[in-house]
């Protein structure tokens, strides 16, 4: 059992190994754009709602505490407690896919979803719309891949909290969710890294 949990761990660090590459693509990306065209991509930062950003910083928080409190309570024998920390954590994922929504949903009004009908603000000329659209298509490809990250995250919730409420982790057998907490901890820290760049830089001018 104990082979058997080393190796599904080291699975897991090497799964989000290639994760940590696939965004790190996408970071790269962003930099070298952000640097090309600081002033266009400044003005369209400050379009997103830090309020909304800011809210669903803290809720991934939250959500990374109680992710750690399920697999301490696993690791303890709380089996009583497992379930409840697992299902909070599943309504605050619950949450920042909501506020992601209403974000998304703001930017279509606003004209803000790259395509013909982009406009970043009435009068803007030509390329001043077209560096601004390069900013919201990554916006939308970082933010959009995490939230999918997020989907299978919350998928993988519900099935842990299904077995929970069976009874079936232990301290000799937590593996499932000492595994997907890695997981989760990972789309949370993504989302750290993601929130000031996305929304913060340059905001103070």
């Amino acid at each position: 059992m104990e082979q058997q949990k080393d190796s599904a761990t080291l699975g897991m660090w090497i799964f989000l190994s290639t994760e940590i590459l696939f965004f790190g693509g996408l970071f790269l990306n962003y930099t070298i754009n952000r640097h090309t065209f600081p002033a266009v991509f400044a003005d369209a930062s400050k379009t997103l709602s830090l309020q909304l950003g800011t809210t669903n910083t803290l809720v991934l928080i939250g959500s990374s505490f109680t992710m750690a409190m399920s697999v301490w309570c696993a690791e303890k024998g709380k089996k009583k407690l497992i379930p409840i920390f697992l299902l909070l954590t599943l309504i605050l994922g619950g949450i920042f896919l909501g506020i992601k929504g209403i974000e998304y949903h703001d930017k279509y009004v606003e004209h803000h979803i790259p395509g013909l009908s982009f406009e970043l603000a009435p009068g803007s000329d030509v390329a001043t719309n077209a560096h601004a659209e390069l900013y919201f298509s990554l916006y939308f490809g970082m933010t959009g891949l995490h939230a999918l990250h997020m989907v299978v995250g919350v998928g993988l919730l519900c099935w842990l909290l299904k077995e929970s409420l069976k009874g079936r982790f232990t301290p000799e057998y937590n593996t499932p969710v000492e595994n997907i907490g890695l997981y989760w901890h990972f789309v949370d820290i993504v989302w750290i890294y993601l929130f000031p760049l996305l929304y913060l830089i340059d905001r103070h001018k």
